[in-house]
């Protein structure tokens, strides 16, 4: 995600419908801040939010990965926005699952949760595909109780090497 995708950000996260679980839609500013954001994640940590497009490099939305707080701890998060006219169609799922496959095989991460506004039920359901359960519920942030989703990530294993 760089600033060149500030038209795209701009629409994706000022759609009332896509941020219906936020305070308020993000203002053209807001969304150039959440640019500046994540690329400061990728220099601190190497990740953050990716753009997700078609193979024909349309913008769908974006989906990475994230430091945050949960009950007064840091946690890896996996999180994801899809443009309304894309919801339902796999992109998030698809996207989750390769961060998810990104925090085990490059980070090595022990563990990656989401946190979901209890009324999310589309990102609930992506969160269990990827093979997420309820761990716990963040009661620490200024939104309000959410739902804290999360799995143990174990390193790749292909089976005994025959020898």
């Amino acid at each position: 995600m760089t600033r060149d995708d500030l038209d795209a950000m701009t629409a994706l996260l000022g759609d009332a419908q896509v941020m219906a679980f936020y305070p308020a839609p993000r203002t053209r500013q807001e969304a150039l801040a959440w640019i500046d954001w994540n690329q400061r994640n990728y220099t601190q940590h190497g990740h953050g939010l990716w753009v997700i497009e078609t193979h024909d490099g349309e913008f769908v939305g974006d989906c990475g990965l994230t430091w945050q707080r949960v009950n007064d701890s840091t946690r890896l998060e996996v999180g994801y926005h899809v443009r309304r006219d894309r919801q339902g169609q796999r992109y998030a799922t698809e996207a989750a699952r390769a961060c998810r496959d990104f925090a085990r095989d490059v980070l090595g991460a022990s563990e990656l949760v989401a946190i979901i506004h209890p009324g999310n039920v589309a990102s609930r359901r992506i969160a269990e595909k990827i093979g997420m359960r309820h761990v716990d519920d963040d009661t620490t942030g200024s939104r309000g109780i959410r739902t804290v989703m999360g799995m143990e990530l174990y390193p790749y294993d292909s089976g005994p090497v025959n020898a």
